[in-house]
């Protein structure tokens, strides 16, 4: 392979997804750039521009005009951080989300287009051709934080989510086949009474394959949402995927106007109970029960959304 080899197929790739011209790709007045920087905001609530540049690998000049123009726009507030006076918080307004979101929607359908045109039986090929690429660029190096992104399911996700959840809990508690009932009844009662202004699922991604997931969903108490499966793949640890999907799911339910997030886990999660901790959680109730042949103690959690909103 030469240089020329891989130029050739950076400009066939760019002209394919309409790079060059992006703005008009998607009906929107927004470069490549732009997008992927709301992109990053949407799918990273709380970050400043350190935080952006260093991800995006942007000049700084840049970034600031890019930001600037969103201000202007109504897309973005910029706050002083609350961990650093030094750093300024960039947060979507209710706008910007809307932007974002209507971008991603306008880029899926673009890539779904894409994806049409190619057989169904070549698009495996397709997949693994790209999962190539990415190895072998990455030199080597192991996955940073900046590597996972979260987005909502596509087909074939919400089967992922019985399957690794039923795996995982077997390995790593001892849990039996009925903890794989009980999570299948959960995502068959999302599927069938779904509400998408009220519930989201998110999977968070990493090259290409899914390594973590959390729902929320309506609670029986009218104005509570409830967390539900939330999973982070072992091989995926330590990249902070559980505490981005925490602050995903928060962030939406205060944003959709929930009361309060209502949670029930046990014990034993310590991980996941230490996630719970960080983002204002009290444990409200302890009770012993012998489920999924296991003794085990569940614990009911709460988060006070009236009282942590900034």
């Amino acid at each position: 392979m030469t240089v020329q080899d891989v130029r050739a197929f950076n400009r066939f790739y760019t002209n394919v997804i309409g790079a060059l011209d992006y703005s008009r790709h998607l009906y929107a007045p927004y470069t490549l750039t732009e997008s992927r920087v709301l992109y990053e905001l949407a799918h990273s609530p709380r970050t400043d521009a350190v935080d952006l540049r260093t991800e995006l690998s942007l000049d700084a000049g840049y970034l600031s005009r890019i930001l600037n123009k969103f201000e202007q726009d109504g897309l973005i507030e910029r706050t002083t951080s609350d961990l650093d006076p030094r750093r300024r918080r960039i947060t979507l307004t209710e706008s910007g989300r809307k932007t974002a979101t209507l971008l991603a929607e306008r880029a899926n359908e673009s890539v779904g287009a894409l994806l049409a045109t190619v057989p169904s039986p070549d698009r495996p090929r397709l997949a693994e051709a790209m999962r190539t690429v990415r190895e072998l660029l990455s030199d080597g190096r192991p996955p940073r934080r900046e590597d996972v992104v979260l987005r909502e399911p596509v087909p074939g996700d919400l089967g992922w989510i019985i399957q690794r959840n039923a795996a995982l809990y077997a390995a790593e508690y001892g849990f039996d086949a009925d903890y794989e009932g009980l999570v299948a009844r959960i995502v068959a009662d999302y599927t069938e009474d779904h509400d998408p202004r009220l519930e989201r699922t998110w999977i968070a991604e990493l090259d290409g394959r899914p390594v973590g997931c959390v729902m929320c969903v309506r609670d029986e108490v009218p104005g509570s949402a409830r967390l539900r499966l939330l999973l982070v793949e072992p091989d995926a640890r330590g990249l902070g995927i559980g505490d981005r999907l925490v602050g995903a799911l928060v962030d939406f339910a205060r944003d959709v106007g929930y009361r309060d997030i209502v949670l029930w886990t046990n014990d034993i999660l310590g991980a996941a109970r230490r996630i719970y901790q960080r983002h204002g959680f009290v444990l409200t109730a302890e009770k012993q029960h012998r489920s999924f042949g296991q003794d085990l103690t569940g614990q009911d959690w709460r988060l006070d959304l009236r009282g942590t909103g900034e």
